[in-house]
């Protein structure tokens, strides 16, 4: 049996080649990445902006705001999906509309976490400045 790439009589050559692979300087600063990328992810608990304090990203109250912007959304995208000609994909019976009800909760959570719009964080400010 012979497989291309792969000698069966020298089966350390392999491993060799997947040496020279792995020191190679593409593999090496994605690893250099890889490790800047972990550093900066066990910062991320904490956001502070220039002259203001910063964000306990793990406080219950922050989680709260989270939540409130996370409603604040998802009545913005139910409005806009009002505004939108039924396609017919999703059918209109009630588990269908509850499917489609469940899929913009989800969206709304993924457009709270990743973009960024910053409501819950003027939120937190707020409350926590009249010591909520």
């Amino acid at each position: 049996m012979e497989i291309a790439g792969f000698d069966f009589q020298n089966p350390a050559s392999m491993y060799a080649d997947n040496m020279r692979l792995s020191s190679s300087p593409a593999i090496q600063s994605s690893e250099k990445f890889a490790d800047a990328l972990k550093k900066a992810s066990a910062n991320a608990v904490v956001e502070k902006r220039i002259g203001e304090e910063p964000i306990d990203k793990e406080d219950k109250l922050y989680q709260l705001c989270l939540e409130l912007e996370t409603f604040l959304v998802k009545n913005l995208l139910t409005g806009m999906r009002n505004t939108v000609q039924k396609s017919g994909l999703i059918d209109d019976s009630y588990a269908g509309k509850m499917y489609e009800d469940m899929l913009y909760d989800e969206y709304a959570k993924d457009y709270t976490k990743n973009a960024n719009f910053g409501l819950a964080a003027q939120a937190y400010r707020q409350l926590k400045n009249k010591g909520i």
